[in-house]
């Protein structure tokens, strides 16, 4: 899904079985149906993508091979340590009392999710999200993943600042204006950064300048969600994220503030977040309402003409659960990978590498050599 616009284009396909790269199919799909519904010529012959944001099992596949998609069998996909899982995961649902094959209280059960967020050069952000399911799920079940809203979700907008006064530029540059911990650097806050719940965005640009008359203000969000897709289905959990940043605010006697993603963040998949209370008393229990989601925050200030005065963009993530694997580039151009948040490894294995600024040139120098 991508952010341009106020058409919000995205896709989703599920009950896949022969396609070697789904995310490929999703973003032919998200191509094809642009010019389907936008293209210059209204009476050329469809690409076939007709512009569906969602496609199940047959018709998709069947349009993969049409786009010349590389195919493959479902063995494909087998592999000896999911197979391990699902026997495991039998086990426990027939050898215990209320066994759940998907999760465990002690033992971890992967999700198996794979999602990414980046933010290009022209200010667009972009959200993927892949999957296998969860363990054992039943068949024909389909979660959150291929589903907009709930599992990813990207949007812009304008800010309306016709009602904030310049008070509010002055508070919110003396408050924590998406500014990350400084333990991470730049790279993923962790559940709770220090922020205020109702952490403001700054109308100032990077280096203090006040927005000024006639500057248009764009915001852009873009999240990728993980954990127990059912509760992100009832909660629509990322939509529900980037709604509380978009139409929320804070106001005292002096000013409004608008609220950060990050804040918007823990609200819904932090702790005691709105993910975590419509488990009800099942929560830790059988898996329910625990997840994570990564995302990237935009917020690009405009002169009246069109020029960019600012533009400002960060990473951000936050979990419920245990850990969630991430990684990302920060703001030196270094990748670095978390599974949990910063000073929690007491008691806890502690990844190799964790934590670690890797330089990603090293890597594609690597892969190219080899």
């Amino acid at each position: 899904m991508v952010s341009k616009g106020k058409k919000k284009r995205g896709t989703g396909v599920m009950g896949l079985t022969r396609i070697k790269n789904p995310i490929k199919l999703a973003r032919e799909m998200l191509l094809r149906g642009e010019e389907d519904l936008y293209g210059e010529d209204p009476e050329s012959r469809s690409t076939g993508a007709q512009g569906h944001c969602q496609l199940h099992k047959f018709s998709a596949e069947t349009l993969a091979e049409d786009w010349g998609l590389e195919m493959v069998d479902p063995s494909y996909y087998f592999t000896e340590k999911r197979w391990g899982q699902h026997l495991k995961g039998l086990r426990k649902e027939t050898e215990e009392e209320e066994g759940v094959a998907t999760w465990d209280e002690k033992d971890f059960f992967p999700q198996g999710t794979c999602g990414a967020v980046a933010l290009d050069a022209d200010g667009v952000v972009c959200a993927a999200t892949s999957t296998g399911g969860m363990t054992n799920k039943l068949t024909g079940r389909i979660g959150d993943t291929p589903t907009l809203g709930a599992g990813f979700w990207a949007e812009e907008w304008e800010e309306d600042i016709s009602s904030i006064s310049r008070a509010e530029s002055l508070l919110s540059r003396a408050g924590p204006a998406l500014v990350l911990s400084e333990t991470l650097k730049g790279l993923m806050a962790d559940c709770f950064p220090g922020l205020s719940i109702y952490s403001p965005i700054s109308l100032g640009d990077r280096d203090g300048r006040e927005s000024g008359k006639g500057d248009r203000i764009m915001r852009a969000t873009g999240m990728s969600g993980t954990g127990n897709g059912d509760s992100f289905l009832r909660t629509n959990a990322v939509r529900t994220i980037s709604a509380i940043a978009r139409y929320s605010s804070f106001s005292n006697s002096t000013s409004t503030t608008k609220i950060s993603l990050q804040s918007a963040l823990a609200q819904v998949t932090g702790r005691n977040g709105e993910l975590q209370q419509s488990a009800g008393d099942r929560w830790q229990k059988t898996g329910e309402g625990e997840g994570g989601v990564i995302g990237i925050e935009l917020k690009l200030v405009r002169s009246a003409d069109g020029e960019v005065k600012s533009a400002i963009s960060e990473c951000l993530d936050d979990f419920n659960c245990g850990g969630m694997f991430r990684a990302a580039i920060n703001k030196h151009g270094k990748a670095v990978m978390r599974v949990w948040r910063e000073g929690q490894h007491s008691g806890l294995e502690k990844y190799e590498g964790e934590g670690m600024e890797y330089d990603v040139r090293e890597w594609l120098n690597e892969e190219m050599a080899s």
